[in-house]
Order: structure tokens, then sequence, then C-alpha cells
């Protein structure tokens, strides 16, 4: 049977979004024989027990139906508290989206007109440019590299009178690297100064392993926040996340949620209520001394930057080609994710130590090896 469809039935927006490098890494892994996966930005630890309890209990008694397009009352109420905790004085609103991706999709559809500009920083989350395209926009790419700063002074001379947003992600993924204080207030003053929104996707701040987190929100109350369950707490297939923000906006956003997710799951978000009152500081800590394992073993054959915080390491190929590289890796039967996936270079690769201690000691192993082995 012929399963071709006319050319005419495909959207011309789909031209320029390519089925997703880590997505195939990652199908790549159920071929492999025992391989040692290092690539999915994926907790290896388990779903909480009382919020997995909270869930079938909420299954149990019936919380299958919509809720309230905005998210349940409890679970609202309680993030919101939170919020303000952390951001005193400023009156911002809060809605639950379906997972921090759905954030993004309604934060960009919601404020990129056709021939927008967004500023993006590269290397980036793999999503942002093509969300960006999607609604009609235009991603303006900030070279960050070889040290992966924030620098304000570039992003003021890449502003343009169609500059609309600009995307920051610290911690960062793929880099790891967490921006400090002044960098993180920069950003937000120039963003303030210019009547640019400033969307932070803080998805990873519960895993910052040295300074204290910052988030621009604290220097500029329209900065649009977007975080989440899925890293924190292992909920990464649960698609439970949040925004904040101006009133406004987070208004405009939650009309079209209406139209588009119509609500996030259910019963997941009763289990949020749960989730808040877990301790995940012992699983932070974990993460940070895997962090440490890594760069203690690999730090002299790789240049591996600064990360501070997330899962990754951002790590330079041997011979500049990443490509190449993760071939050769693939063939050692291990699994890390070539740059050019969230860069326009193609000279580093990601490994995610978000993998069990046994996992890790494999991979130390390969990479050391591969170090030193034959390069194109």
């Amino acid at each position: 049977m012929d399963d071709s469809v006319p050319e005419h039935w495909i959207a011309e927006r789909m031209g320029g979004i390519e089925s997703s490098g880590i997505r195939k890494v990652f199908e790549l892994a159920r071929t492999i024989k025992d391989p040692i996966n290092l690539s999915i930005g994926q907790p290896d630890f388990d779903v909480p027990a009382a919020v997995k309890a909270a869930a079938h209990a909420a299954i149990d008694a019936g919380h299958n139906g919509y809720t309230p397009t905005q998210g349940i009352a409890p679970l609202r109420a309680k993030l919101l508290e939170r919020v303000r905790a952390q951001l005193p004085g400023q009156e911002r609103d809060l809605f639950l989206t379906s997972g921090t991706s759905g954030g993004l999709v309604l934060a960009l559809q919601c404020t990129v007109d056709p021939g927008d500009e967004v500023i993006v920083f590269d290397p980036y989350f793999v999503m942002y440019p093509h969300l960006v395209r999607l609604a009609g926009g235009v991603p303006v790419f900030i070279d960050t590299y070889p040290d992966f700063r924030l620098d304000a002074d570039a992003v003021r001379e890449a502003i343009t009178p169609r500059t609309k947003a600009i995307l920051v992600n610290s911690p960062a993924n793929p880099t790891g690297r967490v921006a400090p204080r002044a960098e993180i207030e920069a950003l937000a003053d120039l963003a303030a100064e210019r009547g640019i929104l400033l969307i932070s996707d803080e998805i990873y701040r519960d895993f910052v392993h040295g300074e204290p987190f910052v988030s621009p929100a604290e220097f500029n109350p329209h900065v649009l926040v977007i975080d989440g369950f899925s890293k924190s707490h292992a909920m990464t297939g649960w698609r439970l996340g949040f925004a904040h923000g101006p009133r406004a906006l987070i208004e405009q956003m939650i009309t079209l949620q209406q139209f588009t997710f119509v609500c996030a799951p259910s019963m997941v978000q009763h289990a949020g209520l749960a989730a808040l009152d877990v301790d995940m500081a012992p699983h932070v800590a974990e993460y940070r001394l895997k962090r440490d394992l890594m760069r203690r073993e690999l730090a002299d054959l790789y240049d591996l930057g600064e990360p501070g915080g997330a899962f990754y390491l951002f790590a330079e190929a041997p011979g500049g080609d990443a490509t190449a590289f993760v071939q050769r890796a693939i063939a050692a039967g291990l699994l890390v994710i070539p740059g050019g996936v969230f860069s326009r270079r193609d000279t580093h690769f990601r490994i995610s130590y978000a993998a069990s201690e046994a996992t890790l000691r494999r991979g130390v192993e390969a990479l050391k090896g591969l170090a030193s082995g034959p390069r194109p």
C-alpha cells in the first residue's frame, strides 16, 4: 500500500522542522544491545511514591475529566504562594500548562507576529528555533562560544525594531551552565529598558550546584517564567508545567490553551499537590556528586566548560567534528548527542549524567577510550 501523500497536503512551515536528533538517538538505543545511554535528559530516579499514590487516588476519586483551563485552584494557589514568596511585591498570575513545552508554545503563539524576531542564545534547547518559526517569527542567534556567557552587550547589538522577545534558559540545556547573578540582572534590565519580553525557561532551577538560583523575574516584573515538574520530580511523561508572569499576558495564554491543550492532565494536577510536599533535595545532592564524578574523570581529556547545574556536560569533541565523534561513540555502544542538534555549530557533544553510577562509570571508560583513540 502506498502511504505517500500529495506534497501540497503538508504545510510549508513543516519544511524547516526536522525530527529531533535527541529522539533519533532515543530510538537508536532500542536497537543496541545494552547501550551506555548518556543521551536523554530524563532523571534516572523514579517519581516519588507519594506522588504516584496521589495520582492513583485522584483516578479512583473520579478526577478524570476536564479541569478548568487554568488548572485546579488548590495547586494554582499553592504554586502562586511559592512564587510570591520568591518574588515579593509582584502582582503575578499563574496557570498550569501541559508540560513546559506547552507553556513555551502558548507563550510564543500569544506574543510573536509574523516577521517578529526572537533572540535565542546558541547553544539552545532544541525546540526554541522551531517554536519561534512555528509562530511565524525569526530566531536571531547570539553565539555564546566558547564560555557560553549571556552577554547583554551582544544582545543589545542584536536588537532591532522587530525584536519581540528574548529566550533564556539557566541552568541551561545543553551546556549545564548556570548564569551568574550579574549576567541575569543585566539581561533583565536590558529587556525592561527596551520594552522586550523576556521569557525565562526555569525547568532546571532546582538543579543548581553552586550559588543559589537567580531568576530574571527578580529584577524585571514583566518577565514570563516557564517551569514545571518534569525534571524536579522525574515526571517527564506526566506533562505538568506552569507559567507565571504579568496578568494580561497570562490571561491571553489561558485563552489560547482553551482552544489547544484544553488543560493539563487532570489526575496529574492532583498529583502535583503531593509533589510540592516531597523533599527532592537528596536527589539534587546526588546529581551534584554525579557531575563531580564525571568532571573528575574526564576534565583532563575533554573541555567541559563550567557546568553548574541541570544534569549535562557539553564537551568539545576531539577533532572538532561532533557528528563524526558521536558516530565513533555509537560504534563503541555509547549514546551521546552531537552539538549540531542544539547549535549552528557541531563542535561539541552533550553528555547527560542523569544515569545510574554504574552506567556513568561505563560511560567514563568509553569516553576515555574515545579520547585517546583514532580521530577523523
